[in-house]
């Protein structure tokens, strides 16, 4: 005899779950940098020549990228942020979370393009001598 999970028992995710998902992820990216943040600007405390190495190490490609992630990010935890209140306090919230799911997934696009590439920018003129 063949198990069968009973219809409508299983979470199977969607646009909330991502969200929450994302939300949970670039929550801990920011916290996890704003640590990080404190630590070396506190070493300039202790060895400012140790300070200027690690903010040496900062001006790499790699970290330029990360710097993106990072905008990306805080961008979207504060847009998803304001849709979770929006849906918390507002009475016609929950009726449209899905559709603000994808206004908010259309503004970080339309911040985030122009504002990659304007960041980037920098890096590809240090790498090559010339912007794109």
């Amino acid at each position: 005899m063949a198990t069968t999970t009973p219809v409508g028992t299983l979470y199977r995710g969607g646009d909330g779950m991502w969200t929450w998902v994302l939300h949970r992820i670039t929550g801990v990216s920011v916290f996890f940098f704003l640590f990080v943040h404190v630590l070396d600007t506190a070493l300039v405390r202790v060895s400012p020549e140790a300070y200027d190495l690690v903010i040496a190490t900062y001006k790499t490609p790699i970290v330029a990228l990360l710097e993106v992630g990072l905008v990306g990010a805080v961008l979207y935890h504060a847009l998803n942020g304001i849709r979770v209140i929006l849906v918390d306090f507002w009475s016609q919230g929950p009726r449209y979370q899905r559709a603000m799911t994808w206004v908010i997934a259309g503004i970080w696009l339309v911040v985030m393009i122009p504002g990659t590439y304007r960041m980037l920018t920098h890096t590809v003129e240090a790498l090559f001598g010339s912007t794109p």
